[in-house]
């Protein structure tokens, strides 16, 4: 018997609010202005003047786009019938620093935060992208009471794209054609899964040109990635803002599409009570499922590894 679908929820009118005016959730907001889908943004800061100076910058060039209704805030009421909410609130990590070093911090915002955000939008899907995101996500979680699934982080997302593109730049192939994925926490601990890595349905490890010594390489240029960007800009922006761009186009659309989203855990592989990256079907509900894809003993080990660490972490 066919596997019953969850019915899409198209909209006429989408409504997203995000938290945070800093260098990822505006170029966020700048990205999804771009591609038209919204017809409704919020953007909270609790600097209003700063919320609202961005948003007069975006709002001229509406001239050139399809028309959104853009607002600059620090009230959390603005975020009423939100579909989605992001966090992108929170400490910059500095350079020297791991996405852990910012728990204390990040978590005394989000206690704060959070109660806010689900009072003004009790049905909106909360996106944490904060970092540390895997803390944060089960944070979030716990925090605002909301159903499993309607409550996840951006998590190995990114990584998963910056893997596929330096292993697409050895190949030569469009990074779309490339399907190999980063789980585990986003950050030190994280994983990439080679054992399943393909082009095609044809292994990675069975491509010409592609031996362990590149699959090394293009890991350890994904791992070190945001501490080269930190080290020469002083923060991420870009990557991340398209990431959640996509995350949201997915959620309009009701895609049905699987990616390494970070999610509360319960008996993956035996781990429960935390929130690590794993492949996950996202619509528009939110997250509706994760995949248990096979792991050799060695990616296991290390998704293990990751649970352990980050639930050290956790309160």
């Amino acid at each position: 018997m066919a596997k019953q679908c969850n019915l899409p929820n198209f909209q006429t009118e989408f409504k997203v609010s995000i938290i945070g005016a800093g260098s990822v959730g505006s170029t966020a907001a700048y990205a999804m202005l771009l591609d038209g889908r919204l017809s409704e943004l919020v953007l909270l800061d609790h600097d209003k003047k700063k919320a609202e100076g961005i948003v007069l910058d975006m709002e001229h060039s509406m001239a050139f786009l399809d028309y959104t209704k853009v607002t600059g805030t620090d009230d959390y009421a603005r975020v009423k019938n939100s579909n989605l909410v992001v966090i992108t609130v929170g400490a910059r990590q500095l350079e020297g620093e791991t996405r852990l070093d910012l728990i204390a911090k990040n978590r005394a915002i989000f206690k704060e935060i959070i109660p806010k955000i689900v009072k003004a939008a009790p049905n909106a899907i909360l996106l944490v992208v904060s970092n540390p995101v895997d803390v944060l996500t089960f944070e979030a979680y716990k925090i605002s009471g909301l159903p499993w699934g309607r409550v996840f982080g951006s998590g190995t997302l990114l990584d998963t794209a910056r893997l596929r593109f330096h292993i697409s730049e050895r190949l030569c192939l469009s990074p779309k054609s490339i399907e190999a994925y980063i789980l585990g926490e986003h950050g030190d601990t994280s994983f990439p899964v080679w054992s399943s890595a393909n082009v095609a349905g044809k292994l990675l490890s069975k491509m010409d040109g592609f031996g362990k010594k590149d699959a090394k390489e293009c890991y350890d240029e994904t791992k070190n990635a945001a501490y080269r960007i930190i080290h020469d800009v002083g923060f991420t922006c870009y990557s991340i803002g398209t990431v959640i761009k996509e995350i949201m186009n997915h959620i309009f659309q009701h895609s049905k599409i699987v990616l390494p989203l970070s999610v509360p855990l319960e008996n993956y592989y035996g781990i429960s009570g935390v929130a690590l990256s794993v492949p996950c079907v996202l619509d528009s509900t939110g997250v509706t499922d994760v995949i248990k894809i096979p792991l050799n003993a060695l990616e296991l080990k290390q998704l293990k590894k990751s649970a352990t660490t980050l639930k050290g972490y956790l309160k």
